[in-house]
């Protein structure tokens, strides 16, 4: 199987959803009012489309072109997920970005997605005497337990 990466995008809403509820990244689906407006307001989009046109995957996030490059979003759709579908928009935007002193993102703390981006030369801040801070206003995405 094939796929086409293209820059500058902006995928149908419809299509979206889809592929971000075939990942289960609800967070993203409960407004898509919302992620419409993340994806309007991102820096760069990459798309991955099979033969048939069908979003497979993208990468988008913002950047401010010399200091920092931050990904927020890298999916790709279950059937494409360990073919290069994933990594070629990775690359793509690492190659579009080879001057910006600090690239970022926040993932899973998974044994394929830490494999996944340190195929990619990224390095875990732990291993740098780093610490990474965060600030989030998501709820959480699964149900609170009740206490006994």
């Amino acid at each position: 199987m094939t796929f086409q990466l293209t820059s500058g995008e902006m995928p149908e809403l419809e299509e979206l959803l889809h592929l971000y509820a075939s990942v289960n990244w609800p967070a993203y689906t409960r407004d898509p009012q919302a992620l419409t407006r993340a994806f309007q307001n991102s820096d760069f989009v990459w798309t991955a489309r099979n033969e048939s046109g069908q979003l497979v995957g993208l990468v988008r996030g913002l950047s401010d072109a010399v200091s920092v490059l931050f990904v927020q979003d890298l999916l790709v759709g279950p059937d494409w997920q360990h073919r290069r579908a994933a990594h070629a928009p990775a690359q793509a935007v690492l190659d579009r970005h080879p001057h910006v002193m600090q690239t970022a993102l926040l993932t899973d703390d998974g044994p394929a997605q830490l494999a996944f981006y340190e195929s990619l030369g990224f390095g875990n801040t732990q291993t740098l005497g780093l610490n990474a801070f965060y600030r989030t206003s998501m709820q959480p995405v699964s149900p609170k337990i009740p206490s006994k």
